[in-house]
Parts: structure tokens; sequence; C-alpha cells
């Protein structure tokens, strides 16, 4: 069974009453364990694409399977409650909560999840040690790099033990010494725990690295390929 499964997944956005294709006909499969890149111009529809497979938006028709459940059949707090216990997310801008410490970051999903305070606390701090911030942990974002930062949100990303998580664009604010730092991290996630990362990008560094390549374009697959 694929941890996800999209089958036939059309997206038209109506705008000053013209219909724009987003996504045609998409049919594709990704299995637990995968180190992804959905590659492809501006206006290609690798970003729709990601939301779709996160529920941050709704297909016009096909169905997206995760963990064998259509997702696009939930209602609205039904899909909110499974975003919360099965996806991470790692923006392009980081999203971090101003007021709050990293610690705090991390630990706000598995607060929304009911996790104890203990259990939370514990794996916080692992989390950031993990990734290299634990003498960051009261930091709050406007006192950590733009790496920093992205390292904060890949540890909140994972606190939740999802079963996958979606990264749009992560290095775009990064230079390149904090980008591949990050890549680092992500990279050991996915070999130790088998951490499941899907990207959405047009950056060679994440390219090269991952081990599938799915290339859109004008929101139809042009090309799926595995690589070295």
């Amino acid at each position: 069974m694929s941890l996800i499964k999209i089958v036939n997944l059309n997206k038209i956005y109506d705008a000053n009453k013209i219909s724009i294709h987003a996504l045609k006909d998409i049919n594709l499969e990704i299995e637990k364990g995968e180190f992804t890149a959905i590659v492809g111009p501006s206006g290609s529809g690798k970003t729709t694409l990601l939301n779709m497979i996160g529920g941050l938006d709704s297909p016009t028709s096909g169905k997206v399977f995760i963990n064998n459940i259509d997702i696009s059949n939930l209602k609205p707090d039904e899909l909110i409650d499974f975003r919360l216990h099965n996806i991470g997310f790692v923006f392009q801008s980081f999203n971090l909560i101003p007021v709050l410490t990293a610690k705090e970051n991390v630990e706000f999903i598995m607060l929304l999840q009911g996790i104890p305070k203990e259990e939370r606390e514990k794996r916080t701090i692992e989390l950031l040690n993990a990734v290299g911030l634990g003498d960051k942990i009261e930091a709050r974002p406007f006192e950590l790099s733009g790496g920093q930062q992205q390292r904060v949100a890949v540890a909140r990303a994972i606190a939740s033990h999802p079963s996958f998580v979606l990264a749009d664009e992560p290095t775009a604010n990064l230079d390149s010494v904090a980008a591949e730092g990050l890549l680092n991290i992500m990279e050991e996630l996915n070999h130790k725990l088998g951490m499941t990362f899907i990207f959405a990008t047009h950056d060679n560094k994440v390219i090269k690295r991952v081990r599938r390549v799915i290339t859109l374009e004008d929101g139809k697959i042009k090309s799926d390929n595995l690589q070295n």
C-alpha cells in the first residue's frame, strides 16, 4: 500500500472570470521512506500539488489518498485533525511564532495533540539537539539566523511523528552553507528514521540530494525519474 496515492487529480482556479487549470489529470504514488522532489518552472503546479497532498487545498476533481484514507472527502474539522497527526510542514518563510522560543515553537504541535508536558519537553530537547540547536532552546526567532529558524521549523515538523513531511522551497531564503546544513539534517532523518520528505523546489542543491525527481510542466507530470 502506497503512503500517498493521487488519482486523476485536477485543480482549476477561477480568477477574474478566467479559469486556470493548475493541475491536469495527475496520477502519482509515493512510498514510505522516499526522499523526493517535485520540480518545475514557476506556474507548473508544484506548490499546488504539495498543497493538495497536505490537505491545504481541495481538488476540483480526483482523489488524494494518504495511508489509504481519502482526504478529499474529509470534513473541514476532520481534515484539520488529520493534518495535525499525519503531516509535517516546512515552509519557505519559516512560519515560526515570533513571541515563542525555539523550544515553545517545537512544542506547540505536540501541545495541540495533547501530549503530556514531560514527554513534550523531552522530545523537544532531543529534537533541538538533533538539529544542532541545543544551545538555542530559549531563543526567539528574531535572535536566530534564517538557517537556524528553518532548523527549528524542521524540528517542529517532525515533533508530532508525522507520516511524512512536506517542504515547500525550504532552502529559498537560506545561503548556500545554511541550505547544505539543513539538507544534511533532513537526509539524516530520512536515512536513520525512515522519515519521508517531499519537496517542492527549484533549488539544484535539493534536486541533487533527492532520490526521485517528479517534473511538472503546465500542470502535468512531464517526467518521473529515480536517481542515485
